[in-house]
């Protein structure tokens, strides 16, 4: 078994007396994880498996009968259900036996949907439940892998703040394997001949099953048309008009759309950085795809290191943003956004967290100079009380101070 980063506190959180909610996409390895976690014992409930999610449908009340079965005398008896989403009905259920007897149940519901979820009404158990999102293997389960990386710096720590390496990681990848294929766990521990195969059946076969399994779209030609280019334009600010007209679906499908992908947890919305005294700000958003591999499948590319080369600048803008966001979403706290002038100067991303700022500039150069910082310069000079130093991302084969305020950092540095 691999490590996983958020593993050892999920861990503690399952011993607290609340049913525990675990979101997050198809093959994150949600299941895999909570298998590893939980007592042999516990009951198990699999409504990815048609047979019994149909079984749940058909009789609600089987749920509750087969939890009364288990022994009287044992407490903190571990319920987990997977795919929860699929039958509503369940967290009812749940939430009445958590009230009857707040310690003879551990409830553990998974679930890779939160649409049907709001859109039926579902009861989140609010007061009786903790919340948690496993996401793809970030930089620290899937360490980095380069000939030039010096050996006077460490590998990353596992967690972030001064913790050991992780002892049991994934395969390490070097950039452009990691940029081709994307961060899923099955991805990484794949054969290198099955990852594009593996991935175009995630795109194809995944998010049709999900999304037809909850009628979602009716109209799949055209959510099609819309998911390719949707992760063709990912990285790239959101233009709804651009994506209708080439479509031909209305914007507010578009719209709707763009937050399916959201409630799935396949898509990422980067906020612009509006605290700013300069008028000429773009207001839209960002779009990312939360995979570069499912990114690449999605919008009908072949995934592969040579795809990468031909155009490699936007999929390192990328990586470093799902990156961050990740991290972020971990941590539990902080913001991520980004920055343009209706003039085109960007500031790639800028993290809010702590009551500080850090913006950041992705570049795909070995070689940085001030004037890839230029930008940050400026955001430095705006913000001089909350923004103390700015970051270049790049491939230089080790940390280089270009400015008093400015470092540049290697990718498997960051």
């Amino acid at each position: 078994m691999f490590d996983r980063w958020y593993a050892s506190e999920l861990q503690a959180k399952l011993n607290r007396p609340y049913v525990h909610l675990l979101f997050g996409a198809r093959q994150t390895g949600k299941s895999t994880l909570l298998n590893q976690l939980l007592p042999e014992d516990t009951l198990r409930f699999n409504l990815a498996d048609p047979h019994e999610r149909s079984r749940q449908l058909a009789n609600p009340g089987e749920f509750a009968q087969a939890c009364r079965g288990l022994p009287a005398n044992r407490k903190s008896q571990f319920v987990f259900v997977d795919e929860a989403q699929s039958v509503p009905a369940i967290f009812d259920a749940v939430q009445s036996l958590y009230d009857a007897d707040k310690t003879r149940w551990r409830f553990v519901l998974c679930g890779s949907s939160a649409r049907k979820l709001r859109m039926t009404g579902t009861n989140l158990l609010p007061g009786r439940s903790l919340l948690h999102h496993l996401y793809p293997l970030t930089l620290a389960e899937h360490p980095a892998k380069a000939d030039k990386i010096p050996r006077a710096i460490s590998p990353l720590p596992f967690p972030w703040s001064g913790g050991p390496a992780a002892k049991n990681p994934f395969p390490a990848w070097n950039l452009l394997t990691r940029l081709a294929y994307g961060a899923l766990p099955g991805i990484v521990a794949a054969d290198a001949q099955d990852r594009p195969g593996l991935l175009k059946a995630y795109a194809f076969v995944h998010l049709e099953e999900e999304i037809r399994r909850e009628a979602l779209v009716k109209d799949w030609g055209a959510f099609v048309r819309f998911l390719q280019l949707a992760a063709a334009e990912s990285g790239q600010m959101l233009n709804f008009a651009n994506i209708s007209q080439e479509t031909g679906i209305s914007q507010p499908t578009v719209k709707g759309y763009y937050q399916l992908l959201e409630d799935m947890f396949v898509g990422i919305r980067v906020s612009a950085y509006a605290k700013s005294p300069r008028k000429n700000l773009l207001s839209t958003p960002k779009f990312l795809f939360f995979d570069l591999g499912v990114r690449h499948a999605a919008a009908g590319l072949n995934p592969s290191p040579e795809l990468v080369k031909a155009n490699p600048g936007p999929m390192l803008e990328q990586w470093v943003g799902i990156e961050l966001w990740h991290r972020l979403q971990y941590l539990g706290e902080g913001r991520l956004y980004h920055q343009r002038t209706r003039a085109g100067a960007e500031v790639d991303f800028i993290i809010e967290h702590g009551g500080k700022l850090t913006p950041i500039e992705v570049k795909w150069t070995e070689n940085p100079t001030l004037n890839d910082a230029r930008h940050l310069l400026t955001f430095l000079e705006e913000k001089s009380k909350e923004a103390a130093r700015g970051y270049v991302i790049c491939r230089c084969p080790r940390p280089l101070q270009l400015h008093e305020k400015i470092t540049a950092l290697p990718w498997f540095c960051l």
